[in-house]
């Protein structure tokens, strides 16, 4: 009984193992089935999204086309944006010019006529001390202060009172400075330049001597011996013959007496120049004179001192002190010689200082 019952538990023992497997069967191709499903839909997911994807960058490419066109309409637009806003700076600068030009006007017109006044006199003194530094001469400085003082006279004025006073008082102070003019120094040594080659000199032979008379005994003898022959009694023909024969005797007399003369010399050396020489004696004379005038124009007063003593010794040395002539160019000379000298012209600080006094109110 017992051997015939073991058959029967292996049969069954074999049934269950094969419900097993049928389990684990039927289990393994459900995961295998859910695996594939999820494949599948993974599959037409990642599918889905490089789809997508594709999609996207298209997009992407078309906005980034997009916004470079827009980029460039940009910059177009910031160009002329850039063009707009510099013409509108020009305009507002140009109209902030006339405004401040307006300003001025407007400020200008509301001046009393007392500012005004002030504000022309403190330029015409300030441009005629430019003038004055220029030239070297006071006579712009002295020019305008009386004018500053003939127009200040006819605006009866208390506010103006004290300007006048100070411009009377510099005035005084630049006429008392005595300051040479330059430009009429010049002049004159440009007279003396034209006058060298026209001055005679001592070693010229001096033709105005024959010309004067010389009483001498040969010449009174002849005198008396014509005379005692007009006396005579003479036949006709001897009275017709006698002018002539005084005329003849006249110019032989002449002629004679211009053969010899004595003059009394005190420079040898002006004497003995040589003819070729009284060219470059002239031209030397000439560019000595030219130095100073140089020398008075770059405001070089010991310089042209100088120069000016050279020239007038050589005047005096070797040129006829008895001409006219010679006598007027070293007129000349000696005028400039006692003018070129180096003197300041005074500011006139004291105007200038009483009109900014009165533009202030003060």
């Amino acid at each position: 009984m017992v051997a015939g019952a073991v058959p029967v538990v292996t049969a069954a023992t074999t049934a269950g193992a094969g419900r097993w497997i049928a389990a684990g069967a039927v289990l393994l191709t459900a995961l295998a089935t859910a695996a594939l499903v999820l494949a599948w839909n993974g599959q037409q997911r990642v599918k889905a999204l490089e789809g997508e994807l594709v999609k996207r960058q298209q997009d992407s490419g078309a906005q980034a086309a997009e916004a470079r066109l827009f980029a460039r309409q940009a910059q177009d637009v910031a160009r002329e944006a850039a063009g707009k806003i510099a013409l509108l700076e020009a305009r507002v600068s140009e109209t902030s010019m006339q405004r401040s030009q307006l300003e001025d006007l407007i400020q200008s017109m509301a001046r009393s006529r007392d500012e005004n006044v002030l504000a022309d006199v403190d330029a015409a003194i300030r441009v005629a001390m430019q003038q004055t530094a220029i030239t070297g001469s006071a006579e712009p400085l002295v020019a305008t202060l009386k004018q500053a003082d003939e127009r200040l006279g006819r605006y009866n004025q208390p506010r103006l009172e004290r300007v006048r006073r100070a411009v009377a008082q510099d005035l005084d102070r630049t006429r008392a400075a005595g300051v040479s003019d330059i430009s009429v120094l010049t002049i004159r040594l440009d007279e003396v330049i034209r006058l060298i080659d026209e001055l005679p000199l001592l070693s010229s032979v001096d033709r105005r001597a024959a010309g004067r008379p010389v009483v001498s005994a040969a010449s009174a003898a002849a005198a008396a011996a014509a005379s005692a022959a007009a006396s005579a009694p003479a036949p006709g023909w001897v009275d017709k013959l006698m002018p002539r024969w005084r005329e003849f005797a006249d110019g032989v007399w002449q002629e004679v007496r211009g053969l010899v003369r004595i003059t009394r010399i005190e420079q040898p050396e002006a004497v003995l120049v040589a003819p070729d020489q009284v060219f470059f004696l002239r031209e030397n004379l000439k560019l000595r004179l030219l130095n100073a005038r140089l020398a008075l124009l770059s405001r070089q007063f010991d310089i042209a001192q100088s120069d000016l003593r050279d020239a007038q010794s050589a005047l005096e040395r070797y040129f006829d002190r008895g001409s006219r002539r010679v006598t007027s160019a070293l007129e000349l000379v000696r005028q400039v010689t006692a003018q070129a000298r180096l003197v300041s012209v005074p500011r006139p600080d004291a105007t200038l200082a009483a009109i900014a006094t009165a533009s202030a109110g003060r």
